[in-house]
């Protein structure tokens, strides 16, 4: 099932379903599997073009899971949700991925960026995204001299190798918050353009994040506490909005009824200016 047309009629928005009991966000309130799936199916009367369903935290300091507790959380989300949207699994496991495609899943959305070849095998398609470390380590005084020309050489080598493995729908996604500063996470955004002329459909997933909470509590310079993820929505529609006007195919978020509207506008003024 290809999704990326360039005549998208507005970018995308991909809801996040956390089937998982230390998500940053909503701290386990859709590890049960009916919370989970009626959390999607909100997602869908809002207006969500894809739901991203995860059963392992990537948050900064994020334990593993055995790949069966894994399976056993997502599947049973996708299968009830994998009918009425399209369903994309977050996952670094190809146990997972392959079982998470066979329930229904179109897309594997993986962080580390190893899992083209299952993304292949299964004939789905495949976001690889850029992450400095794991989550035990990533936040960990990252550095770069240029963030967004490394996010970008290591996206493109990326994107080759999955291609070469033969996935036909290639995403690219730099990794928001995944081993960088605050900084940094502003920079790939202003920059955002130079992602997006590598020629793979961008995905940008910033809601709700820490960076976001630094810049409202007046800290990203000192890297200080953050204001609390409840004072985070302004700043995840507003950053949101800058990836897509940016060039973003796809945003990746919390709040998918706002999203979805800052979306339509998006794609309103792209078609307004002649081409």
């Amino acid at each position: 099932m290809t999704l990326y047309v360039p005549e998208l009629a507005h970018p995308l928005v991909m809801g996040i379903v956390n089937v998982t009991p230390d998500s940053f966000f909503d701290g386990g309130r859709y590890l049960d599997h009916d919370a989970a799936i009626a959390r999607g199916r909100q997602m869908i009367a809002e207006g969500a073009d894809i739901v991203d369903v995860g059963g392992e935290s990537t948050r900064p300091g994020a334990a593993p899971v055995a790949a069966g507790e894994e399976l056993g959380r997502v599947i049973p989300v996708i299968e009830a949700l994998a009918g009425d949207v399209r369903v994309s699994i977050d996952t670094t496991k190809a146990e997972v991925a392959r079982r998470a495609v066979e329930a229904g899943a179109f897309m594997v959305n993986d962080v580390s960026a190893t899992l083209d070849h299952v993304a292949a095998e299964m004939g789905v398609a495949f976001v690889a995204m850029h992450r400095k470390g794991t989550p035990a380590d990533m936040q960990t005084d990252p550095r770069y001299d240029d963030v967004v020309a490394e996010v970008a050489r290591y996206l493109a080598a990326c994107a080759a190798r999955a291609t070469e493995a033969g996935v036909a729908e290639v995403w690219v996604d730099p990794g928001i918050g995944f081993g960088k500063t605050g900084r940094h996470n502003l920079e790939l955004l202003a920059r955002l353009g130079e992602l997006v002329a590598l020629g793979y459909p961008v995905l940008v997933g910033t809601s709700r994040k820490s960076f976001l909470g630094r810049i409202a509590a007046g800290t990203l310079e000192s890297e200080g506490p953050p204001a609390p993820v409840s004072e985070r929505y302004e700043g995840s529609l507003a950053s949101a909005t800058v990836a897509m006007v940016n060039g973003a195919a796809a945003v990746r978020v919390h709040d998918v009824a706002a999203t979805v509207q800052a979306a339509k506008l998006v794609g309103s003024m792209r078609s307004a200016v002649p081409a």
